[in-house]
């Protein structure tokens, strides 16, 4: 997909999940890839899974964004998708829009390992936010995914007024399932702020 001057224009803020940095995570591998076509990227820092605090990493989104002249796309992973539906309720910054990778459902328990229903409501995160996003959206799910079913990610796109892509089968979309590279991340980015640029030009 060639890159057009209306999509060189916009910013590209990377929200992750609950993770710390990790270097073969396809969010990590996007922004090298988006830099060297000359894009911009800016990242809202990684914090893990101990610090549970939903408030402070929503601060963070919005210290990012703010920080950020001109258009921005969000492009969020896991636990990320929440946090930019909590920012969403908060912000007066305006979005042209976000790519929402592999949500998972907080509202029911999760593998081990991962923050337990307590945790989650305790650090804020529940219940998780189901306005409408005052954006355009791609909740992109799969259909295996251990941290929450196809189904209930549906419902909850449906709920934010996001447009579904199904990846198929690609479990959490993180390295622990073999992504690494996602090759249809950046042609979701240009097609979002290829979206709003044609809107924008439509209403001229």
């Amino acid at each position: 997909m060639t890159m057009t001057a209306d999509n060189a224009m916009s910013t590209v803020l990377i929200v992750p999940g609950l993770r710390d940095h990790v270097d073969a995570h396809w969010q990590t591998l996007l922004a090298f890839d988006l830099r060297a076509r000359g894009r911009a990227v800016s990242l809202v820092p990684p914090t893990g899974r101990i610090e549970l605090d939903c408030a402070a990493r929503v601060a963070a989104i919005e210290r990012a964004a703010q920080a950020i002249s001109g258009p921005v796309v969000l492009v969020a992973h896991s636990g990320g998708c929440v946090m930019v539906a909590h920012w969403a309720q908060q912000t007066k910054r305006p979005i042209q829009g976000a790519l929402l990778a592999t949500p998972p459902d907080f509202e029911r328990p999760m593998p081990e390992g991962y923050p337990t229903i307590e945790a989650l409501t305790a650090g804020g995160w529940l219940p998780v936010p189901r306005a409408k996003l005052p954006f355009p959206s791609i909740v992109a799910a799969s259909r295996d995914d251990p941290l929450a079913r196809f189904d209930r990610v549906e419902q909850l796109a449906h709920d934010w007024g996001s447009r579904v892509v199904d990846l198929g089968f690609v479990g959490h979309l993180n390295p622990a399932s073999g992504y690494g590279h996602w090759s249809h991340a950046p042609q979701f980015v240009y097609e979002i702020s290829a979206a709003v640029a044609d809107a924008q030009v439509a209403r001229a």
